[in-house]
């Protein structure tokens, strides 16, 4: 079952996605360079990881590139890195802050996604991209833990 990203008028879009897996299963998919680059991004998009710190105060550099071939790079900083909260700083423009909480009931968990952009002027000129790509996002790491890897 999926739920749709909401764009918030602060900046922020929100969503949350139950997934049939425990937390650490889900913190594993965040916490290992392998398996994050396999799911991270919207459709059609690859990874290449540059620096890979899951720690907090770790660096996170990146380069994604689209279906067409053209590279973005990115650069984070993970401010939290625990079983429960996942905080990402996003340092380069756009500026935002991804928080993503891990809540766990009888070995399903519940995925509660937030981005909150700096200046809700930009995030109201990218939401026709984030609001797909964020869903995008969550299915690509829902079929990574379906595929067992």
């Amino acid at each position: 079952m999926n739920a749709s990203t909401s764009a918030r008028d602060d900046g922020s879009f929100a969503t949350s996605r139950p997934f049939p897996y425990p937390a650490t299963q889900l913190l594993n998919a965040f916490a290992h360079a392998d398996r994050l680059a396999r799911w991270w991004g919207p459709d059609g998009f690859t990874n290449q990881f540059e620096v890979f710190e899951f720690r907090p105060q770790g660096r996170w550099t990146f380069v994604m590139q689209g279906p067409d071939g053209q590279r973005y790079p990115n650069a984070c900083l993970f401010l939290e890195t625990g079983p429960q909260r996942i905080v990402i700083r996003h340092t380069v423009v756009p500026l935002f802050t991804l928080t993503i909480w891990l809540t766990e009931t009888d070995g399903h968990t519940q995925l509660h996604w937030h981005q909150a952009f700096d200046d809700p002027a930009v995030a109201a000129a990218v939401a026709h991209i984030v609001v797909p790509a964020n869903e995008q996002n969550l299915n690509r790491l829902q079929a990574l833990l379906d595929s067992g890897h």
